[in-house]
């Protein structure tokens, strides 16, 4: 299954937790049927990207990087790449890259979508609609800074940072709600 297909094939099913993030759903889904390129970074357009908030082995902590071109704490995710097989693995793959975590273990059911303005690596103002989830550290798990993070940092979900984006707070309701 090619990794647009995966996306489709998720969102087809996903159940959205309110009215917002059901229209959300639809909206992505429209524009994976209207661009085959949908999940390359290259759709100026927009194209799917793929986060995860990492938890710790509690579910009572999540790690968040310093982002380096925004300059706020944001949960692990990206762009996916052509050797993703899914969307899953896009998302895995990524909060590994920037955790420096191995022996992630992620839920394969989304979360939250959330779409938001950017000019990330095309160098141009585009958008991602990024498919979030969950993932959760092994116990004893130490971080380590990629170059894609100014920091990383164990925040307890009850004390996110206070400059932290409506994105990450939602995920970190949605966690609490599933701890």
């Amino acid at each position: 299954m090619s990794l647009h297909a995966s996306a489709v094939e998720l969102l087809s099913v996903w159940q959205a937790p309110d009215p917002e993030q059901d229209s959300l759903r639809h909206a992505i889904l429209a524009f994976l049927a209207a661009r085959p390129d949908a999940c390359l970074r290259s759709c100026a357009a927009g194209h799917i990207t793929a986060s995860a908030l990492v938890l710790d082995h509690t579910g009572t902590a999540a790690l968040l990087t310093l982002h380096p071109r925004i300059g706020r704490w944001l949960q692990l995710g990206g762009h996916c790449e052509d050797t993703d097989p899914d969307i899953v693995a896009a998302a895995l793959r990524e909060a590994t890259e920037e955790s420096g975590i191995s022996g992630l273990r992620i839920d394969p059911t989304p979360v939250a979508l959330h779409v938001h303005p950017v000019t990330c690596s095309l160098g141009v103002p585009t958008r991602h609609l990024d498919l979030q989830f969950i993932a959760y550290a092994p116990a004893g798990a130490e971080p380590a800074i990629s170059d894609e993070s100014l920091d990383l940092r164990w925040w307890p979900l009850d004390a996110l940072p206070a400059d932290c984006d409506f994105a990450v707070a939602r995920l970190a309701a949605a966690a609490r709600r599933l701890g």
